[in-house]
């Protein structure tokens, strides 16, 4: 833990804390339908265009029940277009590039349901290697523009579900389709215009280029003397996608290596950037919080209160990192400076644990390290993150959604503690409320616990009509074996989409082991579940909280904007993961760093 990563580290916060009042203001702006903001000029026509074209008032507020049809009609119809897309990516346009690849994966049913559902979750999970298995044409209207869609979906959830905390007996929550263009227009697509050309600039690749074979420096791995070892360097449109793939939280790389890849993160600059812009829009909705309920102390209140666990995520993680594995040490392998193993040597073990935290704690998911790599406490902290219900500032919207969610349950146990009837800004708490809530979080836990679970004790054997499912895709045994298999599920639940790689999502078929769809199945599943049956709650407590009458703040009322409010929120969210997810974690990453740490076999 050294000079360096300090500085690097309050360089961040500092950053991190310099656009949050900014860009929340801006957000009260947009996600107000009859908000004026400086690109009106250019976008106002737009905006009336759209509406014209869709039918719409966008005046007229929809209920949270036909919010929430709106929302899932929305993404039920773009997900059966990605679904289309995908199916038929070998007759439309830009498929040359990977045509004649040795190694080109098919898009089978089971592999195109997982992206669709991926995808349109904003999680982003790829079962397949982008450059050997998308066109271009999938990379940009399939898979960028889920991108946009899912992301602005999750936006427009946080920005309801204020709308209702500050409405006083309303029955309408906003109108989906209205928050959908704002959102688009005058958010996402300007900021990631300005942002694409930034990492064009920095050496980002944006062509429509055939792949480029050259001959290789290394030539030691010739197999006939005369026959020079030669490279395919994949092309493309990237600069356009990794742009809206770390604003909206996204995560899905255009390249398998993610953000490692040079053409997709090449420089220190570029590098974080990256990683601020994955927090951008999660930190400024906590000022759009404050501002739209008329308290903006507590909007603050929340942002350190998801500053505090994201610091400790990254001392965690960064010192368990640079502390290294001293297994390495008794094979008499050369002392690094820290754990290498699966980073980048031009981003060094600070950079990587800090990445690694801040895709986690947003439902991001892209990687500059392969966290499956990681050393087991540090590998924990990203799944623990994702665990936490991804609320550490979180994904776009989602993170904010999650977190209202907590604040819910900590401030009706602080009813509960002082025999008061629990109150959040002026709306008292009530069972229906807490039933709501208490589903939200219960769901994320079904999904990941459940699903492990089975996958767990499902381990097919690898025979000609057997096929292979649960450990049998993996490539560890041991605990670490079963993070890489709790980590997939908490992943594809918590709409992350970074893995422990070394669990073979689409299993190829042969002819000792034929195709299995369980993991696409099982982790498509996953995705929808911790998306949409989660978002389903979360809007029906977004109407009842709209319904219920103001009271004035009084003497008796909690308070919400001071340090007791921060503990209390804090120890509510790490006691509900603690008491949920410590049995899974202690037979996966704790167990394997008592292991490391000792003097046994591994496993």
């Amino acid at each position: 833990m050294n000079a360096s990563g300090w500085i690097q580290f309050l360089l961040f916060l500092g950053a991190l804390l310099a656009i949050t009042k900014p860009l929340g203001i801006y957000l009260v702006k947009v996600l107000d339908a009859n908000g004026k903001t400086f690109l009106d000029r250019i976008l106002k026509p737009v905006e009336r265009l759209c509406y014209r074209l869709f039918g719409m008032d966008p005046l007229k507020e929809q209920d949270w029940k036909q919010y929430a049809i709106a929302m899932l009609v929305f993404s039920l119809v773009t997900m059966l277009f990605t679904y289309g897309l995908l199916r038929l990516q070998d007759y439309l346009p830009f498929h040359q590039h990977i045509d004649n690849l040795s190694n080109k994966t098919e898009l089978t049913p089971a592999l195109s349901f997982n992206t669709a559902a991926s995808f349109t979750t904003n999680t982003n999970w790829q079962n397949y290697y982008g450059e050997n298995t998308m066109s271009y044409f999938s990379q940009m209207v399939a898979l960028a523009s889920h991108n946009f869609w899912s992301a602005a979906v999750g936006i427009a959830i946080a920005a309801a579900f204020v709308r209702a905390i500050a409405r006083d007996k309303a029955r309408t929550i906003g109108n989906f389709w209205t928050d959908l263009v704002r959102i688009h227009l005058y958010l996402l697509i300007p900021i990631c215009i300005v942002y694409a050309l930034f990492l064009v600039s920095q050496g980002i690749i944006q062509n429509f280029s055939p792949y480029t074979q050259v001959t290789a420096i290394d030539q030691s791995g010739a197999t006939s003397p005369g026959q020079p070892v030669t490279q395919i360097i994949p092309q493309g449109p990237v600069a356009s996608q990794i742009a809206i793939k770390m604003l909206g939280t996204n995560g899905g790389g255009y390249f398998n290596a993610n953000a490692a890849f040079p053409y997709e993160n090449p420089t220190p600059l570029s590098n974080f950037i990256q990683m601020l812009s994955i927090f951008a829009i999660p930190s400024a909705l906590t000022y759009y919080l404050g501002r739209v309920v008329r308290n903006q102390k507590h909007g603050w209140a929340v942002w350190a209160a998801m500053a505090i666990i994201f610091i400790a995520g990254v001392m965690v993680s960064w010192k368990s990192e640079s502390a290294g594995n001293p297994r390495l040490s008794e094979l008499g392998v050369a002392a690094a400076p820290g754990s290498m193993e699966g980073k980048e040597v031009r981003f060094g073990v600070f950079n990587s644990a800090l990445f690694a935290t801040v895709t986690t704690d947003a439902s991001c998911g892209a990687v500059n390290a392969m966290p499956d790599s990681f050393t087991p406490l540090g590998g924990m902290i990203p799944l623990l993150n994702i665990q936490l219900g991804e609320i550490i500032f979180g994904g776009v919207g989602a993170g904010l959604y999650g977190m209202l969610v907590f604040i819910i349950v900590a401030i009706f146990l602080a009813g509960l503690m002082v025999g008061r009837t629990p109150e959040y800004l002026g709306k008292k708490i009530e069972a229906y409320d807490m039933k709501t809530a208490s589903l939200a979080i219960l769901i994320l836990t079904f999904s990941i616990l459940c699903f492990t679970a089975w996958s767990s004790v499902s381990a097919g054997s690898a025979t000609a009509t057997t096929a292979t499912w649960g450990s049998a895709a993996l490539n560890n045994n041991g605990p670490h074996g079963f993070s890489e298999m709790l980590y997939a599920y908490s992943s594809c639940t918590g709409n992350n989409g970074s893995a422990f790689a070394g669990l073979t999502g689409n299993p190829l078929a042969s002819s000792a082991t034929p195709f299995d769809p369980h993991w696409n199945l099982t982790l498509g599943l996953a995705t929808l579940l911790g998306r949409f049956i989660m978002i389903i709650p979360i809007l029906a407590l977004a109407g009842s909280l709209a319904s219920k009458k103001l009271i004035p703040v009084s003497a008796g009322s909690f308070p919400v904007a001071n340090v007791t409010f921060v503990v209390l929120l804090v120890g509510t969210i790490l006691i509900v993961a603690a008491l949920t997810f410590f049995p899974a974690l202690s037979l996966g990453p704790i167990v394997e760093h008592f292991l490391m740490r000792g003097s046994g076999p591994l496993f």
